[in-house]
């Protein structure tokens, strides 16, 4: 195997390429743009793009794509070959600044939520000099961003840019307060993958998990996570091969991929990488879930990536990591040695809270899906009220501010297992909270309500713009001060503001019954479905944030909260019409034809003189559950097409959410009977017991 070093990022078009193919004024301007955001010109763009192309080739690559990522979830290509027709019916290889800088791809069949006709077709995307292109299957991928013929956002991408500038401009005015002046202050994520693995021939005997990537149908096996056996177990060879193709793939594409290891529920796995800016951290984590499904081809495998394609076990995830840093270097929210005197950190600190505290709606609402709601709350995620965990040390500062109290430093115990060979360790000051949405973990806040499929730009547009909201705030108090009143004005403000916003600290058990109650009593929201998150998206302080902050016009918030709804509702509508279907035509059939069998058998038993009644038994449990499925069906089928002749989305939403969702809940408790009583031969298809267990 080539080593790790000169493997990783051979596939990419970075720093160390860029500094080798290109000319040192070139690579001085592209560095220029890129660390500091300044416009890059068309002279520079020329020089670039034929660097870009020659390594490309050289590297296999035939076609190039501005690769973008529209309001449908997923990433968007379309591939241009390189050729130019020269004389004598020849071709050369070319590739343009213009093309590299502008793409033209038709807008009018993407997500708009209304902000285009279909008709209107004309779209742009335009090249994101951030976020490195890359060579992946012979093709030239150019991260850019997408936007409509009138300049409105039509990606995820742009937003994420918005906010990422945002963000800077209100770090840098409180930095400036403390006699800093970095030239940019980066918000930084690393997102944590998680993932099911399951042998493909067995996939593609599940209709529901190809049409709908989770299982709509499936009885509890006899074994599950249980034992806890899985969880950071040993790893089985078929699983270890696939994660090491995958390490090798993600690493050529200058993916920081570090971590592996095997979750909580059976044949659950996660990958998490090393931290990147948050557009990179995007953009490489769209690429990931990509290659794990390529990958897992390879080794006849299926990727699953959707939040609870089993019920009954764990769903997966996607932490996301989040910190900011300043271009010198600095990670500003890094507590140090002495945490009562860092004045700096407990004014960012500060300022998340009142962020996190005043946005809760909006931190909710950007990791709505269908399928995350499966998760949140159901004692395997966080619920779906957002607070925040501090810990102690930081909690008992903060109290101690507010009260006006004398705060005691805390110093880490020693920890001995009593085992003379093993060294003596040092405690942290504060535990972890796995339970809790928004936890502090030393020196970055962990948002651990993410659904595994979900892009992340969304999620990462509401921090940024929360936080930079509030620190606008602070510098808006605190520029009023003169230098020698500074300190004091600081620590009042955090005072003033802790106390304003302390509600939203929960250092306790987030999956607790009481927690809910207390959470109540605080007056924190509980928004329990995405529908019900959603409608607070275009609530009008929300719109005027957004505006405010450059980061959407009311008309894109609009749109945004329309696409998610129409989203949400197709979902619904498409796992209502796949159990309707697979009862229908596939589970009630077997069950017939096994009540048909076990009366046949009984006929004959009964000829014979022998004893028939747990046959009987049988056969009566098994022909009520098929009237009662039946039935089921029926209900379901007729109220998924009532739902879907709503003429509002809002309401077709909520609608979706309390009587579909509903009426394929019974369905499934009916079909998941069943399956109990059908011999394992004539169910008709493999069993969660399959899917799980034999990887």
């Amino acid at each position: 195997m080539t080593k790790v070093p000169e493997l990783f990022g051979s596939m990419v078009f970075g720093e160390r390429v860029m500094r080798e193919r290109l000319p040192k004024d070139i690579f001085k301007a592209l560095q220029n743009t890129i660390k500091s955001g300044n416009p890059i010109s068309s002279e520079v763009a020329d020089v670039v793009a034929n660097a870009m192309k020659d390594w490309a080739i050289e590297k296999g690559a035939t076609h190039y794509t501005h690769w973008f990522q529209p309001m449908t979830g997923v990433t968007a290509e379309k591939h241009d070959s390189f050729i130019q027709p020269a004389d004598g019916g020849s071709v050369i290889m070319n590739f343009s600044g213009k093309q590299l800088i502008k793409g033209e791809p038709d807008a009018s069949s993407f997500p708009s939520g209304g902000l285009r006709s279909t008709f209107e077709a004309r779209g742009y995307t335009a090249w994101d000099p951030t976020s490195y292109a890359f060579v992946k299957d012979s093709v030239l991928y150019i991260p850019t961003a997408f936007i409509s013929f009138s300049g409105q956002v039509l990606d995820k991408k742009t937003p994420l840019l918005r906010s990422m500038d945002t963000l800077s401009k209100a770090a840098l005015r409180v930095l400036k307060l403390f006699g800093k002046k970095p030239c940019r202050v980066t918000p930084s994520v690393g997102p944590e993958q998680e993932y099911f693995l399951i042998p493909r021939e067995l996939y593609k005997k599940r209709p529901d998990l190809i049409i709908t990537g989770r299982t709509l149908f499936g009885a509890k096996p006899p074994k599950g996570q249980e034992l806890d056996d899985h969880y950071f177990g040993h790893i089985k060879t078929r699983v270890l091969e696939y994660m090491e193709d995958l390490d090798t793939e993600l690493w050529k594409l200058g993916i920081y991929a570090k971590t592996r290891h095997n979750e909580v529920a059976p044949a659950q796995h996660e990958l998490a990488p090393i931290y990147s800016t948050v557009n990179i951290a995007t953009d490489h984590n769209q690429l990931t879930m990509a290659v794990m499904r390529k990958v897992a081809k390879k080794h006849d495998l299926v990727c699953l990536l959707h939040e609870k394609p089993f019920a009954g076990v764990n769903g997966s995830g996607k932490h996301n990591n989040w910190s900011i840093s300043t271009s010198d270097g600095e990670n500003l929210l890094e507590p140090g040695k002495d945490l009562k005197n860092n004045l700096q950190f407990m004014l960012f600190l500060t300022a998340i809270i009142k962020a996190v505290d005043e946005h809760q709606d909006l931190l909710r609402l950007s990791v709505a899906s269908a399928g995350n709601d499966h998760r949140l709350g159901a004692n395997e995620a966080p619920p779906a009220i957002i607070s925040m965990f501090l810990g102690d040390e930081i909690t008992d500062l903060l109290e101690t501010l507010a009260s006006g109290k004398e705060y005691s430093n805390h110093v880490g115990n020693k920890l001995s297992t009593g085992v003379e060979s093993v060294p003596v360790i040092y405690e942290d000051t504060t535990d972890r909270n796995r339970t809790s949405p928004f936890a502090f973990t030393g020196n970055k806040f962990e948002f651990r309500s993410l659904g595994s499929a979900l892009n992340i730009a969304c999620p990462n547009i509401m921090i940024n713009a929360a936080v930079a909201d509030a620190l606008n705030a602070f510098a808006d108090v605190l520029e009023k001060e003169k230098a020698a009143d500074f300190k004091k004005a600081a620590i009042e403000l955090i005072k003033k503001e802790y106390v304003a916003h302390r509600r939203i600290v929960f250092n306790g058990d987030n999956y607790a019954e009481a927690w809910r109650e207390e959470a109540e009593k605080r007056g924190l929201l509980n928004l329990k479905s995405t529908p019900e998150a959603l409608s607070y998206y275009d609530r009008p302080e929300n719109v005027e944030l957004f505006k405010r902050l450059k980061i959407y016009t009311d008309e894109e918030v609009r749109a945004r909260k329309d696409i998610l709804l129409e989203n949400y509702c197709k979902v619904i509508n498409i796992e209502a019409l796949t159990m309707c279907e697979i009862a229908l035509k596939q589970i009630l059939p077997a069950a017939t034809q096994f009540t048909t069998m076990l009366a046949e058998n009984i006929i004959n038993l009964k000829s014979l003189g022998m004893e028939t009644t747990a046959q009987k038994d049988i056969l009566e449990n098994v022909s009520k559950l098929i009237t009662a499925a039946y039935g089921a069906q029926q209900r379901l089928s007729d109220v998924q097409l009532a739902v879907k002749n709503e003429s509002d989305l809002q309401t077709e939403a909520n609608l979706c959410y309390s009587q579909v969702f509903a009426a394929m809940q019974e369905l499934r408790t009916f079909c998941d009977r069943l399956e109990t009583l059908l011999p394992k031969n004539m169910w008709p298809f493999p069993t969660y017991g399959d899917l799980l267990l034999y990887v």
